[in-house]
């Protein structure tokens, strides 16, 4: 019969990490999926009013939005309290309306530009002498969809 031999110590086992590799990129293919980014970091106050008729856009990506409130307090020292217009992250006048839209005009497919649609986000307190200055604005500019954000009435 054969001996066993106990007197020497045995070392631990190497940890196997061929399979590592894949479980990081899983976890980095699943978190590029689920992450969205944010497209507008917010300078205005944006409260938006109630409505009772809505209707859901359907194609996100050809509507361009202008958001139009109070700056944010962090702001409000150097823009003061009076409703800003917002086009992407910058405070605009009213005059850089028609510009914006046709950027946004060349940055669609040729084939969506007729179905292009602009979107008022605009606080519920603002007055209306800067909505109908944009409004006529996006006139000019052959920006004849317009949206008015807003949610459902209860």
């Amino acid at each position: 019969m054969g001996k066993f031999n106990k007197s020497g110590k045995r070392g631990m086992p190497e940890l196997n990490t061929s399979s590592l590799p894949d479980l990081i990129f899983t976890l980095l293919f699943f978190f590029m999926i689920v992450t969205t980014m944010r497209e507008v970091t917010l300078k205005v106050q944006f409260r938006a009013p109630q409505a009772t008729e809505l209707e859901k856009l359907e194609k996100k990506s050809l509507v361009s939005f202008i958001y139009i409130g109070k700056p944010t307090p962090e702001f409000q020292a150097k823009m003061g309290s009076e409703s800003r217009i917002q086009l992407n992250d910058k405070f605009s006048e009213v005059s850089e309306v028609q510009d914006y839209i046709t950027q946004e005009r060349m940055n669609m497919k040729e084939e969506d530009q007729p179905f292009m649609t602009v979107s008022l986000k605009i606080d519920k307190d603002t007055k209306m002498g800067i909505v109908t200055d944009v409004k006529q604005a996006l006139r000019q500019a052959y920006a004849l969809k317009i949206n008015y954000s807003s949610v459902q009435r209860q």
